[in-house]
């Protein structure tokens, strides 16, 4: 007679490790299509390996960052869409490190759930992979964890760290701004990755909306405008000729008001027209359904700029018209401060 199998200890505490090794079936080869010459070895290792060619760098720096995605992952749960906020994580991290004038090298992944759910985890990889390819940059790495006792039935957790390079002389400090300088700034695509839980709480508590329909103002459904994808703004930053940008700011959590003042020196002020360019309608519909200021609106949003440069007046028009950017503001004699006008 046969023994009756056995469900395993650690499963039955809610950590399945077969479930683990079959969501990761096949990750080599969804991976490995972000891979150049400079990756060695195998996804799966205890650290991944990356030749480093820096060309004809004269003194090449490494840059790193690490970031989330925050509370965002609570709108792909609740409309079973995960691809995209994979997408915002690399696409986050890039742009971090890409306002130093750095270029991506490789990406590692951080993945903590409840249970690890096949669906879910190939959405990620995807996610992870389309961005990592377009970035060119390399998904060396990463670790999922099963965590039940930490996240609620469905919930998981994303972080992800990258690695860059510039060469020391072309990185961008902030150092040559001078008043007269000129802000340009890049447009958004709607919240990014920033504000959710106000964002959420207005829209989905307070006023109630339905992710799956349509709101005033907004050309598609609400859950779908909150999953827009975060811009990869480093190509178009790449495309500028050297020593034309001074500076460059990326409007992340702080909004335009917390963000510029990492780049400027103590002895300027950043004055932003907040009439210079169109508020995208999701902003709008957020302040007013939350009776929320215009300031704090601007200390939490990005209000529909996604990253702001600051250029000399006659480098302009050319790195606008490179940028996709418009002039939104100017630098003036302060202390270090952004005012709104």
């Amino acid at each position: 007679m046969r023994p009756v199998s056995k469900k395993k200890a650690y499963a039955a505490a809610g950590v399945d490790i077969a479930l683990g090794n079959q969501v990761k079936q096949g990750l080599q080869e969804k991976v490995q299509r972000t891979y150049g010459p400079e990756v060695l070895g195998r996804i799966g290792g205890f650290g991944g390996l990356f030749r480093a060619e820096f060309g004809q760098m004269k003194e090449p720096v490494l840059v790193s960052s690490i970031d989330g995605v925050g509370t965002k992952l609570k709108i792909a749960v609740a409309l079973n869409s995960h691809e995209s906020v994979a997408q915002d994580l690399v696409n986050h991290c890039i742009n971090d490190i890409a306002v130093t004038g750095a270029r991506p090298l490789f990406f590692l992944d951080y993945i903590g759930a409840e249970r690890l759910d096949p669906e879910v985890f190939d959405q990620l990889i995807s996610g992870f992979t389309k961005s990592c390819k377009a970035g060119n940059c390399a998904l060396i790495g990463g670790e999922t964890a099963q965590l039940p006792d930490l996240y609620h039935h469905r919930e998981y957790d994303l972080a992800g760290c990258i690695v860059g390079v510039v060469d020391r002389p072309k990185i961008l400090d902030g150092s040559r701004i001078v008043p007269s300088d000129l802000l340009l700034g890049l447009p958004s695509n709607g919240l990014h990755t920033n504000g959710y839980s106000l964002a959420r709480k207005v829209l989905l508590q307070q006023m109630r909306l339905d992710l799956g329909a349509k709101a005033e103002g907004l050309t598609r459904p609400v859950g779908e405008e909150l999953l827009r994808v975060h811009k990869n703004y480093q190509p178009l930053l790449a495309a500028v000729p050297v020593g034309r940008v001074k500076a460059a700011a990326h409007i992340t959590g702080g909004g335009l008001i917390d963000n510029i003042p990492r780049i400027l020196p103590p002895t300027c002020d950043a004055l932003v027209d907040t009439a210079s360019w169109k508020v995208p309608p999701i902003f709008r519909l957020i302040q007013r359904g939350g009776n929320i200021s215009m300031e704090e609106m601007f200390e939490v949003f990005n209000m529909g700029i996604g990253m702001v440069l600051v250029v000399a007046r006659h480098h302009a028009e050319e790195v606008a018209a490179k940028t996709g950017s418009k002039v939104i503001g100017q630098i003036t004699p302060g202390s270090g401060r952004v005012l709104l006008t």
